[in-house]
């Protein structure tokens, strides 16, 4: 039986769902574990103009030391800069590693948003199912003809086979 709703819930609801939206992000995200939020703090910051401009101004530097040699300065990665190659290499593993890790997390948290989004969608047509059950015996009550339209409601009247839809859906998707 479920419970019942709240008096937010029922005086507001639009306002009700945002915060219970509100609360499941705020619990997902204290749910990360440190090294996730190092990964995404990590992976916010090179996705930023500023990290953007921090390689230019290297990449610019190591070649203005390097191949305009400076009085008192001597190149310590002559042409065609084989140490730049190789940070800039190590970087990009390292920088890949912390997005995958990113990408992983909000992966996991998407499945979850879905399962929660399947879950209520099959509450909801369980109780339309319901409710057209109910309304059906009212209109007989009531002595209302029905059987011009008892056809249609019989294809909405039984409880939806998830596994039947989802296997059907599957062979009429394309593969990809």
């Amino acid at each position: 039986m479920p419970s019942p709703l709240s008096d937010q819930a029922k005086t507001n609801p639009t306002q009700y769902n945002i915060e219970a939206i509100a609360k499941l992000e705020h619990d997902a995200l204290e749910r990360r574990t440190a090294a996730e939020r190092i990964s995404e703090a990590i992976a916010k910051f090179i996705g930023s103009v500023a990290f953007l401009l921090l390689q230019i101004l290297l990449v610019l530097a190591w070649g203005v030391i390097n191949l305009n040699p400076t009085p008192g300065v001597k190149p310590f990665d002559p042409f065609p800069f084989g140490i730049l190659t190789l940070v800039v290499a190590l970087e990009s593993v390292f920088l890949t590693i912390f997005v995958l890790i990113s990408q992983n997390r909000m992966t996991r948290q998407a499945e979850r948003r879905s399962h929660l989004d399947l879950q209520v969608s099959m509450l909801a047509e369980q109780e339309l199912t319901t409710l057209l059950e109910m309304q059906q015996k009212m209109c007989k009550h009531i002595g209302v003809d029905v059987d011009s339209s008892k056809q249609e409601l019989q294809g909405f009247a039984a409880a939806t086979d998830v596994h039947k839809l989802a296997s059907e859906l599957e062979d009429k998707l394309p593969d990809q």
